[in-house]
């Protein structure tokens, strides 16, 4: 083998990465997901550079590697969509996000809908999950001052938005009620 592994891994590369592209793509509904393939590839042969065999050998070992990479993304894939379905089917479940059909949300709720994402996010961290404004701003990854006048400013949009709809303060309690 030769001194240089870098070297060696650039011809790997290059005489390589189209035709196992090619053998990912072939494998793989997604074009992103034979990409990972490949690189996931690639980078098992730069750890191992001193093992890849030379001449055609090393095109074949390659062509090894991204089969298993490929059985492992794979196996991956469906871990993943099996959690999503036990998660969908717990969430179905949870009278937290169950809705009664054909029931509208009331005026209050349409509302807060009508919000900007930003105003939305940082009400509800307030109200539902009772963070203080230092803890949003660590979820946020901000300070807790840009958090305060974030709030402050969202706060004052949401009591203009309801009294433009008629929603009087007394109406809006279980909303106010959890620290809004």
């Amino acid at each position: 083998m030769g001194a240089d592994p870098e070297r060696r891994f650039e011809e790997l590369y290059e005489s390589s990465y189209r035709l196992l592209l090619g053998y990912a793509l072939r494998r793989c509904p997604d074009p992103d997901d034979a990409a990972d393939v490949v690189a996931e590839t690639f980078m098992v042969a730069w750890r191992r550079i001193e093992a890849v065999p030379q001449g055609d050998e090393a095109r074949l070992w390659l062509f090894g590697v991204a089969r298993k990479v490929l059985a492992n993304h794979r196996r991956g894939e469906l871990r993943h969509e099996r959690r999503t379905a036990a998660l969908r089917a717990q969430l179905a479940a949870s009278p937290l996000v169950a809705e009664l059909p054909g029931e509208e949300p009331s005026q209050l709720g349409q509302v807060f809908r009508a919000l900007p994402e930003g105003d939305r996010e940082l009400l509800a961290l307030v109200a539902w999950e009772r963070l203080s404004p230092g803890e949003i701003a660590k979820v946020l990854g901000t300070s807790a001052n840009v958090v305060r006048v974030r709030l402050y400013r969202a706060r004052k949009r949401f009591a203009r938005r309801l009294a433009e709809a008629g929603v009087h303060h007394s109406r809006a309690v279980a909303f106010e009620g959890s620290r809004l």
